[in-house]
C-alpha cells in the first residue's frame, strides 16, 4: 500500500501530474515491497536499509523520477543529475512513462547502491554498497 503521506503529496498535484505520480508509486511499491516509503525533504522517497534509492518530485513543468545511484545503471533513458551518482527521467505526460524501463531501473536500484546514508559522515565521499 502506498504511504499516506505519498498519497497526500500526489493528491495535491494537478490531474496529469497526479496520474504520473500515482503510477510511479504503484510500480515502485510493487517492485520494491521491502522498501520504506516516506515523504523526505518534501518529496516521496523509497529507502532500503535507510539508504535513499528512488523518489520523485514535481518540478515546474514536469515530474522528475530520481534514482540516487542511477548513473551506475548504464541506462540511456536516465540522465545524470547533480555531482554525485544520481540520474533522472522526466515526464510531462503519463504516456511517456515506459513501465518496462521503470521495472528494469528499479531492479538495478536494488542491486546497485551507493551509500548516501553516510555521505555526511564521510564528508561527501560515496562508497559502493552493492
Amino acid at each position: 500500500m502506498i504511504h499516506v503521506e505519498t498519497q497526500r503529496y500526489n493528491k495535491n498535484l494537478r490531474a496529469e501530474d497526479q496520474v504520473i505520480c500515482d503510477r510511479l508509486a504503484q510500480v515502485i511499491n510493487q517492485q520494491l515491497p521491502e522498501a520504506e516509503n516516506k515523504v523526505w525533504h518534501a518529496h516521496p522517497v523509497w529507502f532500503l536499509d535507510g539508504n535513499p534509492i528512488v523518489g520523485y518530485s514535481k518540478l515546474k513543468n514536469e515530474v522528475r523520477l530520481l534514482f540516487w545511484s542511477g548513473q551506475s545503471f548504464d541506462e540511456t533513458g536516465l540522465q545524470p543529475e547533480g555531482k554525485f551518482k544520481a540520474a533522472e527521467a522526466r515526464y510531462t505526460a503519463a504516456d511517456q512513462l515506459n513501465e518496462t524501463d521503470l521495472i528494469r531501473w528499479l531492479a538495478k536500484a536494488r542491486d546497485i547502491q551507493w551509500d548516501y546514508k553516510n555521505i555526511v559522515r564521510r564528508k561527501g565521499h560515496l562508497e559502493r554498497l552493492k
